[in-house]
Formats: structure tokens, C-alpha cells, sequence
């Protein structure tokens, strides 16, 4: 029997990382598995140097492998550091990060968690790409590398071959989108579901800055999301979701804001995409069909929201992931 060569994802550890961002990769990929259980990740974690690596916790970790092992990455993730040094406070590399990185093959997928994009920024893949960072250095990273495109207020970006995100939760966001990118999302839900976080948070959601919370005693907009998950089928209206908190649709709007970070309507459409995607994966039912049960009523609408949600039409996203998927488990 032939062996499949698994992706390997290769962790790039620097000095002063963050424990649980480096832990990120290691426990999406490492969780991503076929049919038949195979990993379809090998993860693999280097360091400037073989040996410890000082974190900003009060403990190192030991890492085995120098930056030669960039060398077989099919994608490389850097995750953030607190010591970045000339990176962080000129946008340049040290001469020694410049070595490692020069290991890296042409065409290897490039992502960043965090402030991890500083380093990608440094190298040079991020000139005139979009980008995004931790909110809190978006600005200071914005003037050190004025021609990158920053985007602050989304939780990740996918530029093709390079995706970077926002801080720490959001590496979590961006490591299960790449799988569903690279294996659908009967895949990713899996992963989602072994690791209890949601299975999908989009990309162009915004990062929580400064969102008030609602009073402990105020209604909160759960009971709606659910009524509205078990009906996706059928045409909602945001008053139809209003009236089950029994509250106003002005204040309902406001209050799913602030919970959700995005609009009713645009919340909706994103669970109608994700249900659309799960049908077209795993059944076989008629892109009309589809469109019908996922609530997006006729199968043009459903091409012109998969369309711009993936960039994909239906038929096209279903002859990409049905042979993956179509036995992975239901989401």
C-alpha cells in the first residue's frame, strides 16, 4: 500500500513566545483526520536553535529541531513573541532569523498568529498584501510597514499563501479555517468538536475591542440564535428573532452586536453558507435542494453567497471536498 505524504506544518518557536500560541498548531492540525482516522497533518516544531526556548511564562520549553526543518515545511506558523527585538522596534530581521527563514522553499504557505506578523512583515511576504495583527499593535505595526495592507478589526486574513491573525483565540480561528480550507468542514467541525470551541468563526468578523458586556441581570440573545439555527430553512426575519428575547429589534440588534460582534443578518447568512457547505459535502442532494434546505431559497442566491464567501461556486466547492468528506462525520 502506497503511503500518503502527510502536510507538515512546521512551528517556527522564537524567544519570549507565548505558550499557548505555540500549543495552537499542535492541537488543530495534530486533531485533523481522514475517514479512516490518519492524520493528514505531520507538525514538527524548530527554533532558531536546537535546545531551550525561553517563554513568557516561568517556565522554557526544549525544542529539538534548528531552522533546518523549515526546509521540508509545507506550511510554516509563526506565532507571537514578546522579544522580537529589531522586528518589533525597527521592521528589520536579525541576521540570525534572516538565516532561518531563508530556509523556507518558494511557495510554502506562510501564517502568522498574533504579533507573529511582524515577522512575516520583516521578510517580506506581506508588501502590499493585507494583514492583520493583535488590535493593540495594529497602528505601530501599520507605521513600521507602511506597505502592508492592515486590516484591524477582522479576526484573520486569507491572502492564498499567506493568512495571518489577530491575538491568540483568533490562531485558533485561522488553524481550523485552514483545514476546512484544506479538507472541508466536516473535517474541521471534527477538530472544532474534539478541542469544544465553535466550529467557525469568519474571518471578517471583528476582533472584540472594547465591546461592553451585557449586565449579568439583561437578556442575552442565545435563545434566539438557537431558535434561528433550528429554522434556517425558512425565510427569518430579524423581528421574528427579536420577539424570541421579547425584546425591541432596535435593542436585539444592538445586543447581538455586542455579543456576536456582527450583524443579525450577516450572522445568519454565515450559518446558511456553513450549512450549505456541510449538505454539499455530505449528501447528495441537487444544488437546488441545497439552496432550499439552507435557507438561501434559490440556488442563484446560494452561487452568489458561496461565491463571495469562497470564492467557488457550489458545484465546484462540491467536487473539491465530497470525495474527503463525504464520510468524515456530520458536523
Amino acid at each position: 500500500m502506497d503511503v500518503v505524504k502527510r502536510h507538515r506544518v512546521v512551528v517556527l518557536a522564537l524567544t519570549g513566545l507565548l505558550p499557548f500560541e505555540l500549543g495552537i498548531p499542535h492541537r488543530i492540525f495534530g486533531r485533523a483526520k481522514d475517514k479512516d482516522s490518519n492524520p493528514l497533518y505531520e507538525i514538527v516544531t524548530c527554533s532558531m536553535r536546537p535546545g531551550p526556548v525561553r517563554t513568557d511564562a516561568d517556565f522554557d520549553i526544549h525544542v529539538e529541531h534548528g531552522p533546518e526543518a523549515l526546509t521540508t515545511a509545507d506550511t510554516v506558523v509563526v506565532p507571537a513573541s514578546y522579544e522580537l527585538g529589531p522586528v518589533y522596534e525597527e521592521g528589520r530581521l536579525t541576521e540570525e532569523l534572516a538565516d532561518a527563514l531563508a530556509h523556507i522553499r518558494p511557495g510554502t504557505r506562510m501564517v502568522s498568529i498574533c504579533t507573529g506578523s511582524y515577522v512575516l512583515a520583516a521578510a517580506g511576504y506581506l508588501d502590499g498584501r493585507p494583514a492583520t495583527t493583535h488590535w493593540s499593535s495594529a497602528e505601530h505595526f501599520q507605521r513600521l510597514f507602511p506597505s502592508v495592507r492592515v486590516d484591524a478589526d477582522v479576526l484573520f486574513i486569507d491572502d492564498g499563501d499567506v493568512l495571518t491573525s489577530a491575538g491568540v483565540a483568533a490562531g485558533i480561528d485561522l488553524c481550523l479555517h485552514i483545514v476546512r480550507r484544506d479538507h472541508g468542514t466536516a473535517v474541521a467541525n471534527d477538530v472544532a468538536r474534539r478541542t469544544v470551541v465553535p466550529p467557525h468563526r469568519d474571518g471578517g468578523q471583528a476582533q472584540y475591542i472594547q465591546r461592553p458586556i451585557p449586565e449579568p441581570q439583561l437578556a442575552t440573545t442565545t435563545a434566539a440564535r438557537g431558535w434561528a439555527l433550528g429554522r434556517l430553512h425558512q425565510p427569518i426575519q430579524l423581528r421574528d428573532m427579536a420577539d424570541q428575547e421579547s425584546m425591541s429589534v432596535r435593542t436585539f440588534t444592538r445586543r447581538f452586536r455586542e455579543e456576536v460582534g456582527i450583524s443579525p443578518g450577516q450572522w445568519l447568512t454565515q450559518q446558511r453558507v456553513e450549512r450549505a457547505r456541510h449538505l454539499l459535502e455530505s449528501t447528495e442532494l441537487s444544488v437546488d435542494q441545497v439552496a432550499r434546505d439552507a435557507g438561501f431559497g434559490t440556488a442563484q442566491s446560494m452561487r452568489q453567497h458561496l461565491q463571495t464567501a469562497l470564492g467557488v461556486p457550489p458545484t465546484v466547492y462540491r467536487r473539491a471536498f465530497r470525495t474527503n468528506s463525504a464520510d468524515s462525520g456530520s458536523p
